[in-house]
C-alpha cells in the first residue's frame, strides 16, 4: 500500500482546508474548505481543483464551519458523487451553513449583475442551491467513536475536538499485509475551559499527524475571561446606552447566552433583553436541543432548556423584527451576525449605532485583516458602510478569552498526549508565523523531528510499501 498527501488548503493559511490522501488508486479528502480572508485567497475558489472531482471517492469531514466544509457545494457540481462522512451534530449543522453559502453566492452573482462590476457579462455563483442540496444527500453521519468502514482497507473514527457543535477528530486506521498505520487529522481543536464543550479527545498514537496551528505562537488567558465579561457588561449598561456584540452564529454566541443567562441569575450584571438577531444563529442553538450528547449543557444543574429558553432572551428572525431594535436607545444588549462585520444584519446595527457616544461595541472574537472589525479595532475614525463614512463615536471594547481554538499552550498540552513522536508531523491551518512557531515549540519541548509546515499544493509520500 502506497499512500500520498497532498495539500490543496489549509497550508500557511486557516482558511480552506482540503488534504488529499492518496491510497493506492484511491482518493479520500479531508475535509473541503472555501477559502475567506484575503482576496487572494478567495481567488482560489475559482480555480478548479488539481484533482478531478468525480475521481475522488470519499470527503470526510472534521466539522462544519465553512473554511472546512463550503466547498463541498462545488465539488459536487464538479462531479464528485461519493459519501460524505462527518457527525451527527455536523450533519444538522451543514443544513444550515451550506444552504446559507450557496443563497450569499447567489445574492453575490445577481448584485455583481445589477452593479455590473464583473468582468463577466452574466456573473455566476461559484455553486448554487441545488448544488447545496446535492451535497446534502451524500451525506453519512456517525456518532463520536463510532469505526466506519471508508474503503475495504481504511477504518475512520470520529473523536471530539471541542471545537464547536460535532467538531472532530479524525483517526484513520489503514490495514494492509498484516501492518496497520494510523493517520491523525486534529482538526480545529477546542479549549480545555469551554463551558458549553468538552475538552479535545485525548489522542496517544499516531504514525503520521496533522494539527492545526491557528494560535500556534500564542497564549489566550481566558482564567479571568468571566471577572472581565461582567466589568465590560456593566460599564455599558452604566453609559446607558446599548450593548452590540458582533458574534459568530456558530459557538460564540450559544456561549455568550451562557455567560448572559448565567451572570444574570447570579445577579453580577442587569437584568436586560437580550436579542438574538441572526436567523443563522438561532437556528444553530436549536442544535442543541437536538444533539445532547455533543455538548456538556445537558449535564449541568443549568440544563440547556433553561440556559436558550431564558426569558431575557429574545430571538428574531424577520427582518423587519430586526429593524426595531433602531430605535432602543438603552437598556438592551444586541447580538448578531457576523463576528467580523464583514456582512449580515450586524452591518445595520453598526449604522445606526456607531455615532452613538452611550453605545457600546463589544468584540468577541478574532477580526481578520482588512475586515470592518479589525479596521474599527484598530482605532479607524471613520467606517464604511452601505456607501456611506460613518463616524465612529462609540466605545469599543475587546474581550479576549472566549476563543473556540486551543492556543499555543492547549495544543501543546494535546500534542503531549501521544506516547511516541509520530513519523511525520504536519503542522497545518494556521498563518505562516503561527505554524513555524508552533513547528519550533514541537521540536525545542517534545524533542520531535519530522515536524513539516507544507505550502500550498505541496505533496509528501506518507508510507511505501505497507
Amino acid at each position: 500500500m502506497n499512500v500520498q498527501v497532498k495539500f490543496f488548503g489549509g497550508a500557511r493559511s486557516v482558511t480552506g482546508s482540503k488534504y488529499l490522501l492518496e491510497i493506492d488508486h484511491k482518493k479520500i479528502l479531508i475535509d473541503c474548505g472555501m477559502f475567506q480572508g484575503l482576496k487572494e485567497l478567495r481567488l482560489r475558489n475559482w480555480d478548479s481543483l488539481p484533482v478531478d472531482a468525480s475521481t475522488i471517492d470519499a470527503v470526510i469531514l472534521t466539522h462544519a464551519h465553512i473554511d472546512h466544509s463550503g466547498y463541498l457545494p462545488k465539488i459536487v457540481k464538479d462531479g464528485f458523487s461519493g459519501p460524505i462522512y462527518c457527525t451527527e451534530a455536523t450533519q444538522g449543522l451543514l443544513e444550515i451553513m451550506l444552504l446559507d453559502a450557496a443563497k450569499l453566492q447567489e445574492e453575490e452573482a445577481r448584485f455583481a449583475a445589477k452593479k455590473g462590476y464583473s468582468k463577466h457579462k452574466k456573473p455566476q455563483p461559484l455553486f448554487s442551491s441545488k448544488d447545496a442540496e446535492n451535497a446534502l444527500s451524500l451525506i453519512k453521519a456517525f456518532p463520536y467513536e463510532n469505526p466506519i468502514d471508508v474503503l475495504d482497507n481504511v477504518k475512520a473514527v470520529f473523536h471530539d475536538a471541542g471545537h464547536i457543535l460535532g467538531s472532530s477528530i479524525i483517526e484513520l486506521k489503514l490495514q494492509s499485509n498484516s501492518h496497520s498505520r494510523t493517520i491523525v487529522f486534529s482538526g480545529d481543536l477546542g479549549r480545555y475551559k469551554n463551558p458549553i464543550l468538552n475538552s479535545p479527545a485525548l489522542i496517544n498514537h499516531a504514525d503520521i499527524l496533522f494539527v492545526e496551528s491557528t494560535y500556534g505562537d500564542r497564549t489566550n488567558e481566558n482564567d479571568k475571561v468571566e471577572e472581565t465579561f461582567i466589568k465590560c457588561v456593566n460599564k455599558a449598561m452604566n453609559r446607558e446606552g446599548c450593548l452590540l456584540i458582533p458574534s459568530f452564529a456558530v459557538g460564540r454566541t450559544q456561549v455568550l447566552l451562557y455567560y448572559f443567562q448565567k451572570f444574570m441569575e447570579e445577579g453580577s450584571i442587569p437584568k436586560v433583553p437580550v436579542y438574538i438577531d441572526s436567523p443563522m444563529a438561532i437556528s444553530t442553538t436549536k442544535l442543541y436541543w437536538q444533539y445532547p450528547k455533543y455538548h456538556k449543557l445537558a449535564d449541568k444543574s443549568l440544563q440547556q432548556s433553561s440556559v436558550f429558553d431564558y426569558p431575557q432572551f429574545q430571538y428574531y428572525r424577520s427582518q423587519e423584527a430586526s429593524a426595531e431594535l433602531n430605535s432602543i436607545e438603552k437598556d438592551a444588549i444586541i447580538i448578531s451576525a457576523s463576528g467580523m462585520c464583514s456582512g449580515g444584519r450586524i452591518l445595520h446595527h453598526l449604522y445606526h449605532r456607531l455615532h452613538r457616544n452611550r453605545d457600546t461595541l463589544m468584540f468577541v472574537g478574532y477580526q481578520a485583516e482588512e475586515t470592518r472589525g479589525r479596521k474599527i479595532l484598530d482605532g479607524d475614525p471613520t467606517i464604511k458602510i452601505f456607501g456611506d463614512e460613518l463616524m465612529v463615536n462609540c466605545h469599543i471594547v475587546k474581550l479576549n478569552g472566549l476563543s473556540a481554538h486551543a492556543d499555543r499552550s492547549e495544543l501543546m498540552r494535546w500534542l503531549g498526549n501521544l506516547k511516541e513522536p509520530p513519523k511525520k508531523v504536519f503542522v497545518v491551518h494556521g498563518e505562516e508565523t503561527s505554524s513555524f512557531a508552533l513547528k519550533e515549540s514541537i521540536k525545542n519541548e517534545l524533542g520531535w523531528k519530522n515536524v513539516i509546515v507544507p505550502e500550498y499544493l505541496e505533496s509528501f509520500e506518507l508510507f511505501a510499501g505497507i
